[in-house]
């Protein structure tokens, strides 16, 4: 069956834009011109992903995905005509999987939507169903299960996948090319801010779980996984 895309934006013409592209992708959108619509049409059908504006008027699009993220997973991608940093770390740490600024090109914006759902929805091979344990730390991909000392932890899709990239290689320092092949698929390209935001948050996440060591950064060449309470 084909994807189910929210589109929330209050631009019309971005709206119809995106809903094109993606639809012309073989996927079916629905658009909501604001942040209270967006959470009503998920209410009653949660879709496949939502395309986010972070700049509605009245309810911002942070505040639709922290109240989304209270009862959904549901991946978002963040839209926003600033390229600032502090709103990407907002985004991604609100819960989002990622983030295109505006002016966009829609084949970007499809590209990444796919991926986003490929990470999602994907079935693990059977190389992947193995668990990762380091320290105090475990990952189950087969459930998508993820927790420090016994505490679950909530990760988004890219989350999940960067954290497995260090698992699978415990003693290396990975550059942000190999984090980011870990996490997105090839020919996609991802700021290196994105992937420290990324970064960022699951540190944040694991801290709060009562790991203060969880990705160690090697200045000049990239991260390592730390002892993670060991």
């Amino acid at each position: 069956m084909p994807h189910q895309i929210l589109v929330a934006d209050d631009d019309p013409h971005i709206r119809e834009i995106i809903c094109f592209a993606l639809e012309k992708a073989g996927m079916k959108t629905q658009a909501v011109s604001d942040g209270a619509a967006a959470l009503q049409a998920i209410e009653r059908r949660e879709p496949d992903l939502v395309v986010l504006d972070i700049g509605m008027p009245e309810m911002d699009g942070l505040e639709v995905c922290r109240r989304l993220r209270q009862r959904s997973d549901v991946p978002v991608l963040f839209l926003s005509a600033r390229d600032e940093e502090i709103d990407r770390i907002l985004g991604l740490e609100m819960g989002g999987d990622d983030y295109v600024t505006k002016p966009f090109s829609p084949r970007e914006l499809v590209a990444r939507v796919n991926v986003i759902l490929r990470r999602a929805r994907a079935v693990p091979e059977p190389a992947d169903d193995r668990a990762f344990a380091h320290g105090k730390l475990s990952l189950t991909p087969a459930s998508h299960g993820a927790s420090f000392d016994g505490k679950a932890l909530a990760l988004t899709a890219i989350e999940f996948s960067i954290l497995k990239g260090f698992l699978a290689r415990p003693a290396h320092v990975l550059g942000r090319d190999l984090v980011v092949a870990s996490a997105y698929a090839a020919n996609i390209h991802v700021a290196d801010r994105t992937v420290d935001s990324h970064i960022r948050n699951i540190r944040a996440k694991l801290a709060a779980a009562g790991c203060l060591d969880a990705i160690e950064t090697v200045h000049g060449v990239g991260f390592r996984l730390g002892r993670c309470g060991a």
